[in-house]
């Protein structure tokens, strides 16, 4: 019996009604996100530390974030997006996160919106829009606020994908265009956009149907329409080249792109074949998920994992090929998949991880719809076939919608995030690093070197962790084992700054002035212009006696910086110990000008002006003082009533 069509209006109806499941489901799962806070993982770069951000969009914003290679990337309009969200809610995570989960919607109802309309298939596009929104390995795209460029991305993502298909059904300049404004949006948003020209090839041969079935009567056709094709995504092609090139020189630059000895190539090609096996299998059994997985080199290197996975690939991609032909679903799925992945698969390793859960945002998609239109193909001779099929995804759905939440529910803050990995994971010296941060910024300094130390052990080699632990030592007040920290940190990283930096700041804490010049000099010798630096160079010449060395450094001080208060008020205290009583005075003058309630610069300047013998001027620093500091204010009395 032939079966009859859906009523228009039942159909209407029947879409309006998985627009509203869509949105309520994934609603139900990530509503719990507006009470989270920042994570001190990327979320203090593209936020609450980084001041473009905090000042929301000013014309110089703007600029800047077409300009910037700031956290290794080029992604102006993920920049514009946070800055907006800063002017409209505040510094706080609550509106941050709630843009994330209104895009994930957004990005939900618009692939539903796409499939539907290019395959007229209404289930298995809800299916593959269901499985989208709801799948745990999406939950780090949404929760992360700094995964803002994953979910803006794949919202220009598909809105190409849709402009293409009104372009396809109705050909003309104009609509060409528009698909292309969309994908260009896309990669100012994520570079990782540079596969979607691939992609739309893949949407040519299926569902849309512009490349022939092939057989030997229609071959010089199939040529000529697939060369057509290829015309037409030049101009996708040449964009995605530069965005490429862009990308991996920012990330150089950054110092993203990771080059340490245990990533070589045979170790990163072998990840890479891991990491496409272990993406399917958390696609199916979404377990042991982390924001962190640390590259494991052992299990990475040339062994029978690694070829067993590229036997797997090659099969699966053989058996796709030949099936391809008439399910030609599994065809665009499996290389949507694979394809997709390619840019952060790994070969060009950018960071420590092994690999990471949003990096599936986009390819799961083609994974989704080779079980949404295979499971129907499945079913397709059932007598219940509909009922069955329901059941089916009701079955798979309940549950990941579960696991998705209680997924969700870790990335509350710092310690549940990176605590939660620790658990699911092993010698994870990231997630141990950042409950070291988490517990810093708590005041729980004992705790942190306990999180740093075991960090540490995991990974020798990562020289932050060794300044953070010297730092958590300073706060604890115990010096000398923050100075072995911060050699440490050196040791591993000779340039770094900072260690440096807090290693003369250690040793002055020890009295060792000598050291504590000496490490202040590295520090000029790296970064000429560190006024800080200066400046406690000058307080340690100054402890020594050498007020000739101090005065040029304050002067140092004083160029880089002409507004530092403390270093005209310094300066002038070794000029009044060198009798060099009107320089002294001048700058006190100057200290107190930049900083009018500046107590010390008040007094020194009234005991200057004592010592030159001008008690009316004195006087005029008492008035003044007994404003902002009355004990000190009747000591410098007492002295002018001697």
């Amino acid at each position: 019996m032939k079966m009859q069509p859906m009523p228009q209006q039942v159909k209407k109806t029947l879409v309006l009604m998985i627009y509203f499941i869509l949105t309520v489901s994934t609603l139900l799962v990530f509503w719990q996100v507006r009470n989270f806070d920042f994570i001190g993982y990327d979320d203090n770069n593209y936020v609450y530390e980084n001041p473009h951000v905090l000042n929301g969009l000013t014309f110089d914003n703007i600029i800047w974030a077409f300009t910037t290679s700031y956290a290794g990337n080029w992604h102006p309009l993920t920049w514009l997006s946070l800055m907006l969200d800063r002017q409209l809610f505040g510094p706080g995570p609550a509106g941050f996160h709630l843009t994330n989960l209104f895009f994930h919607i957004a990005n939900t109802l618009l692939l539903f919106l796409v499939l539907k309309q290019m395959t007229n298939e209404i289930w298995q596009s809800a299916f593959v829009a269901a499985l989208f929104a709801l799948h745990p390995m999406h939950v780090e795209s949404v929760a992360w606020v700094a995964e803002r460029k994953d979910v803006l991305s794949t919202f220009f993502w598909l809105l190409t994908m849709w402009a293409y298909l009104r372009y396809v059904k109705q050909p003309n300049i104009w609509r060409y265009l528009l698909v292309l404004l969309f994908f260009v949006m896309g990669i100012m948003a994520k570079p990782m956009l540079v596969t979607l020209p691939f992609v739309l090839l893949l949407l040519d041969y299926w569902p849309l149907g512009r490349i022939s079935r092939f057989n030997r009567q229609i071959f010089y056709r199939l040529v000529l329409s697939a060369g057509h094709l290829m015309v037409e995504k030049i101009p996708f092609f040449v964009l995605s080249a530069i965005s490429s090139v862009i990308t991996f020189l920012v990330q150089r630059n950054a110092g993203a792109v990771t080059d340490i000895d245990i990533l070589s190539l045979n170790n990163r090609i072998a990840n890479a074949l891991l990491s496409y096996a272990e993406y399917m299998g958390k696609m199916l059994w979404p377990i042991n998920l982390a924001v962190f997985y640390p590259f494991n080199a052992a299990a990475s290197s040339p062994s029978c994992r690694p070829a067993a996975c590229a036997l797997l690939l090659l099969g699966i991609s053989v058996f796709v090929i030949y099936l391809g032909r008439n399910q030609r679903y599994l065809f665009l799925g499996w290389f949507w998949f694979v394809g997709t992945l390619t840019p952060v698969i790994g070969i060009i390793q950018v960071g420590q991880q092994a690999y990471a859960d949003r990096y599936t945002y986009i390819p799961y998609i083609g994974l989704f719809i080779m079980l949404a239109w295979g499971l129907t193909q499945l079913l397709s001779k059932l007598i219940y076939r509909k009922i069955v099929l329901g059941v089916s995804m009701v079955i798979i759905l309940t549950p990941l919608g579960i696991c998705a939440h209680r997924q969700t529910s870790y990335w509350k803050n710092d310690i549940t995030l990176f605590s939660h990995a620790n658990q699911v994971t092993q010698n994870n010296y990231i997630a141990y690093n950042d409950i070291g941060n988490a517990y810093v910024k708590l005041g729980r300094n004992i705790e942190a070197v306990d999180a740093y130390k075991q960090a540490i052990i995991f990974n020798p080699n990562y020289a932050i962790m060794h300044y953070n632990l010297g730092l958590s030592y300073s706060n604890l007040g115990r010096n000398t084992e923050a100075i072995e920290a911060y050699k440490l940190a050196i040791r591993v990283k000779p340039d770094y700054t900072q260690a440096y930096y807090n290693l003369g700041v250690a040793y002055a804490g020890l009295g060792r002035s000598t050291e504590a010049i000496d490490a202040f000099k590295q520090v000029i010798r790296i970064k000429p212009d560190y006024a800080r630096a200066y400046y406690n160079l000058g307080v340690a010449y100054a402890g020594l006696g050498r007020s000739t060395d101090a005065i040029d450094a304050f002067k140092q001080v004083i160029r880089i910086k002409p507004d530092y208060a403390m270093a005209y008020n310094n300066l002038g205290v070794v000029y009044g110990k060198l009798g060099r009583l009107p320089e002294a005075i001048e700058a006190f003058k100057q200290a107190i000008k930049l900083k009018p309630d500046y107590v010390d610069a008040c007094n020194n300047l009234g005991v200057a002006y004592l010592a030159i013998g001008d008690k009316n001027s004195a006087l005029v620093e008492y008035n003044i003082l007994k404003s902002l500091n009355s004990e000190m204010a009747n000591n410098l009395l007492n002295k002018i009533n001697k």
